[in-house]
């Protein structure tokens, strides 16, 4: 796990050490453990190209000989020098290496899985992500074609970001990658690309997903997306990696979890899992603790009881024989959200990247690299609205006919928030879009807050379908929520402090297995019924059977009675001139929201933490040069 950035020009224009010093710094909190750059030149039809890589290490893997950029040694052919920065982890590099070396391929280090990208990308070119089992993000350097190839892997655990410049003819000049998106955007750039409108729009309807990733370098900074990759050289060549296989006959789900979780276990730093008490973090820490006997396991216990599930926790690591500890988390809420916010160079609504970074914390005191359970949900339909999605449609037409105090009694304020939500959708979508596109704010609430930049035809719209409705929404979890919310929640809040986080529910295999199953029998039973019917053989029935809890924060009684000095910095954001910078969001809709909040007449915890995260991002200062990173 690490920190890339760098910079291609195929204009001759010299990279300075001030250009990577500023990359290095936007990278700098993901890698304590080294620091690297490399140069290189070549002369190409008269062309003269020059790239500069920088990479900052969290040494997970072959302390010794893992060193990045990786540069190639010669291989079976004469060829050119190759450079890779990766960040990540293979899980199938000892494979790949044994396949290599078969082929002639020649390795200098023990066991570094950088190097297996080195000779990897000389033996299959841009095939290369298609043999690879991990969480990855990386850039290879090709000089005898004087090019980069950019990729990340199928679900997106690993962020990457880039912006390219052309000429008049059309030609790509520059392209800047980094694994922050801050240091190559911000308010102003994003204006400038003509796109902040959009932007606007579709982060007020979702909640996360600032900026895009299509059309391939178009205006502006794009994130590569989960499973892309991206061939630079004079124009753009953009590919994906082909779609999951899906497992022909029934696959035994517990033997993939199991090996999953094993090809997830390799580090030479102390290794342990998150465990929350929930099914899918369970059965992690079950079939690790095989192979692992002296396993620890980490649980968080919250300041509010309402959301603690250490006792939870507690139990399962008893069953499983663990080493557990139950940490403490310090809530600091009001020094944390700016900072992570900076690093993620973005707005961000999900009020639960707070909890995940304390627990990151905490649990960096203990060990550096952590399993999570996440990714269970979105595969084996865990969520209430997998259920919901059958009956909703014409549970809204029945319960929108009701009057408003009989509606508010109809459902705990929870649920009766969600509902609210997809019924906002749904004057302006199909049902299916609806179940499909959850909003945090409701078109026309979007529409008060931006005026005349807002825009319909901008608002987010699932892909079309012909799959059923369940199986849409799944689509659309996997496709969304879970690479541009939980991912990046789990990659800033822990990378915050140098924490890698692996997931063995997004193994490559077991994903395939369970996409092969029908919604019927994944619901058997219930919401995730398969993978409670597999956990009920490994973990108490009192786990197993308990409702999901989720994990979160009070951010609505926060603002209100100033927790963690919420409300303050709420005030300061909110309530100051021009709260939104360049942005084209009013400040009287967003006014009436928190007015509403404090008298207690709504619950708008959730998108007040929006508005706030959206509101420190716009303001933050501008970088010298014009654009974000003065590159």
């Amino acid at each position: 796990m690490c920190g890339i950035a760098g910079i291609l020009r195929r204009d001759g224009t010299e990279i300075t050490d001030e250009t990577l010093d500023t990359l290095d710094r936007a990278i700098a909190h993901r890698g304590p453990d080294g620091a690297n750059r490399l140069r290189d030149r070549v002369a190409i039809g008269g062309r003269s190209i020059c790239v500069g890589l920088v990479h900052r290490r969290l040494s997970i893997i072959d302390h010794a000989g893992g060193g990045q950029p990786m540069v190639s040694e010669r291989g079976p052919r004469d060829s050119g020098l190759v450079a890779a920065v990766f960040n990540g982890c293979i899980y199938n590099h000892r494979t790949l290496r044994r396949t290599l070396e078969h082929a002639g391929h020649r390795f200098t280090s023990d066991h570094s899985d950088t190097e297996v990208l080195v000779h990897g990308y000389r033996a299959w070119g841009d095939d290369l992500p298609e043999r690879l089992e991990g969480m990855y993000a990386f850039a290879i350097w090709d000089h005898d074609a004087g090019s980069l190839l950019l990729a990340r892997d199928r679900f997106g655990e690993k962020p990457l970001h880039y912006r390219v410049k052309r000429n008049a003819a059309g030609d790509i000049v520059e392209c800047v990658f980094a694994t922050s998106r801050g240091v190559l955007a911000g308010p102003a750039d994003d204006a400038a690309s003509g796109e902040l409108a959009a932007c606007t729009t579709r982060y007020l309807q979702l909640g996360y997903g600032w900026g895009r990733d299509d059309p391939p370098g178009g205006s502006g900074t794009r994130r590569l997306p989960a499973g892309g990759r991206l061939r630079v050289d004079s124009g753009l060549r953009a590919g994906r990696l082909e779609r999951l296989a899906t497992s022909e006959g029934e696959t035994n789900i517990e033997d993939a979890l199991d090996a999953a979780v094993a090809s997830r276990l390799e580090a030479d730093v102390p290794l342990g899992c998150f465990l929350s008490g929930g099914v899918d973090s369970s059965l992690v820490a079950h079939f690790a603790r095989l192979h692992r006997p002296d396993l620890r396991t980490f649980s968080v216990r919250m300041p509010d009881p309402r959301f603690d599930e250490s006792e939870h926790a507690e139990r399962v690591a008893r069953h499983l024989g663990t080493d557990h500890t139950t940490l403490d988390v310090a809530a600091t809420p009001a020094a944390d959200l700016p900072k992570l916010i900076e690093q993620l160079g973005q707005p961000f609504a999900d009020s639960s990247i707070l909890p995940t970074h304390w627990v990151s914390r905490a649990a960096r005191d203990h060990v550096a690299v952590a399993l999570s359970g996440d990714g269970g949900d979105e595969l084996f339909l865990g969520y209430e609205r997998y259920l919901a999605t059958p009956h909703l449609a014409r549970h809204w037409r029945l319960l929108r006919w009701l009057p408003a105090g009989l509606r508010r009694g109809a459902h705990p304020r929870s649920r009766r928030d969600k509902l609210g939500r997809l019924g906002g959708m749904a004057r302006a979508f199909p049902m299916l879009d609806v179940l499909a596109t959850e909003s945090l704010f409701a078109p026309g609430l979007i529409a008060a807050l931006m005026g005349d930049a807002f825009d319909p035809s901008d608002l987010v719209r699932p892909h079309p379908s012909e799959a059923s409705p369940i199986t849409r929404l799944q689509r659309e979890d996997l496709r969304r929520y879970l690479p541009e919310d939980l991912l990046v929640k789990v990659d800033t809040a822990a990378m915050s402090v140098a924490l890698e986080v692996r997931c063995p529910f997004l193994d490559r295999a077991l994903a395939g297995a369970a996409l092969s199953l029908s919604p019927a029998t994944l619901l058997a039973g219930g919401r995730k019924g398969l993978l409670r019917r597999i956990a009920r053989a490994h973990l108490p029935a009192a786990i197993v059977d308990r409702p999901k809890m989720g994990f979160a924060i009070p951010i609505g009684e926060w603002f209100r009675r100033n927790g963690g000095s919420m409300h303050t910095q709420l005030n300061d954001h909110l309530r100051s001139t021009e709260p939104f910078g360049p942005l084209p969001v009013a400040a009287a809709p967003v006014e009436r929201l928190i007015d509403e909040h404090e008298s207690g007449r709504r619950d708008h915890g959730q998108r007040l933490f929006a508005l706030l995260t959206l509101s420190m991002w716009a303001r933050s200062a501008p970088r010298p040069g014009g654009d974000a990173a003065g590159l």
